[in-house]
């Protein structure tokens, strides 16, 4: 792995990630903030003015009936037609006084916030010269009933008539601070709308740059380890082939230097043998013994040298060497082994067919290794498009044997994938394990 690949992997998303997730918090609880303002105030809006002069509007038109029925009532009273004195009406003045004063006392506490204080104050005291007036009409009513009259009609009536355009006033007033209520809280409303888009697109499009950024990060990581499963199927090439250059070195120089030292040394046995007296027993069977060894040797030289690299191979074929490796495996582990090779099959190369050989080897292995099975099939079948090669036992299964993973699994994917072929371990059909190695025909010849 080189410096740019280090570089590319130490580079972690993560704190660009924290970070776009840091303004995204930050920008949700500034909305938040903002959002909260604004309903506070728009609650205290509809509190203090809406509400307010709901309230004070009601008590308004209740204080301009009252000042209607004072009306009403003067008029009554300065009916000419009507038998009864003007003292007569002071009970039913009394009633209408409590009542509006109280409207009045009520108002007050709703208005204050709404009107300015010298309307107010005007409203107050002219509602107080108002009684004022009444009451010394009253009192002049009881000695010149004339004179009372002609003041009621001259003043109180103007002075009820000042009061009922001034309660009208408030009412205008209140009216048109309900307008400007609704319009602030429409405008409230309406920045509350636009923010819940600008936040929304704000979202989106951090939500869109963050994925765009893990879509071009994760393309880069892709793209690295496709380069580096490269890197990795080169290096794995290379220790094989270097692995089967020392192999084969090494059988050559035990069959050649080895096998020639003990075939010499057979052939002097032997000579000496016959040079022997034929009196001296003793020394002929030590020298046969010997010469028993050194054959014993040789042959087992001959077998690790066929074992590390089966000249075979390139003698005759991948089928051949097959075939005389099996015996040699049946009579080493005692598993009895079904053939199985079709005819006609295309020549392959002498790297596809080592691969093939080793996958063979390492398949038989674990067979005899973890299977505990007494049985397994070799099978190796040619078609137009594809070589396959299977290997299944009726042992354990390579679940129960422990046998999912380990070297000797890597090694046959490595081996399967620099033939560009495909390593299957399936199931067998009686419980067993099945290794099927398939090699594309039309890609061996790119090995040779």
């Amino acid at each position: 792995m080189d410096n740019t690949s280090l570089a590319l992997l130490g580079r972690s998303p993560t704190i660009r990630l924290l970070a776009g997730l840091a303004v995204t918090l930050a920008a949700v609880a500034i909305y938040a903030g903002y959002t909260i303002t604004q309903l506070r105030g728009l609650r205290r809006l509809q509190a203090e003015t809406i509400d307010r002069n709901r309230v004070d509007s009601l008590l308004l038109l209740r204080i301009q009936n009252d000042l209607n029925a004072v009306s009403l009532a003067m008029r009554d009273m300065l009916d000419s037609s009507e038998p009864y004195p003007l003292t007569a009406w002071k009970a039913q003045f009394a009633r209408l006084r409590v009542d509006l004063e109280d409207a009045l006392t009520r108002e007050a506490g709703f208005s204050s916030a709404n009107a300015p204080a010298e309307q107010r104050r005007f409203l107050a005291s002219s509602a107080a010269q108002f009684w004022d007036a009444l009451d010394r009409n009253f009192e002049l009513a009881r000695t010149d009933e004339a004179e009372a009259r002609t003041r009621i009609r001259i003043s109180l009536q103007a002075r009820q008539e000042a009061l009922s355009t001034a309660v009208a006033r408030l009412l205008v007033q209140n009216n048109e601070s309900e307008q400007q209520a609704a319009a602030e809280t429409q405008r409230i409303y309406q920045r509350a709308e636009r923010n819940v888009y600008v936040f929304l697109t704000a979202i989106l499009l951090v939500l869109l740059a963050t994925g765009l950024y893990l879509v071009q990060y994760n393309r880069r990581i892709f793209q690295q380890v496709a380069t580096l499963s490269e890197q990795r199927r080169d290096l794995a090439q290379q220790l094989i082939a270097m692995q089967e250059n020392t192999f084969r070195y090494i059988s050559r120089e035990l069959h050649d230097e080895f096998g020639q030292i003990l075939t010499a040394i057979g052939a002097m046995l032997q000579r000496a043998g016959r040079r022997v007296p034929p009196l001296d027993a003793a020394l002929r069977t030590d020298l046969k013994e010997v010469q028993e060894i050194a054959q014993s040797t040789l042959d087992k030289v001959r077998t690790l040298s066929q074992a590390l690299h089966p000249s075979v191979l390139e003698e005759i074929g991948l089928e051949a060497a097959l075939r005389q490796h099996l015996p040699v495996f049946e009579k080493q582990t005692g598993i009895q082994l079904e053939y199985e090779f079709s005819d006609n099959g295309p020549a392959l190369d002498q790297t596809a067919a080592i691969h093939v050989y080793r996958v063979l080897q390492e398949a038989l292995n674990n067979v005899a290794r973890h299977s505990k099975a007494a049985r397994a099939s070799v099978r190796l079948r040619y078609s137009e498009e594809y070589t396959v090669l299977e290997v299944e036992d009726s042992g354990v299964g390579f679940q129960g044997a422990g046998r999912a993973s380990g070297m000797g699994l890597v090694s046959m994917r490595e081996r399967a994938e620099l033939v560009h072929g495909r390593l299957e371990l399936l199931s067998g059909k009686g419980g067993g394990t099945l290794v099927r190695l398939t090699v594309p025909v039309a890609l061996q010849e790119t090995h040779a």
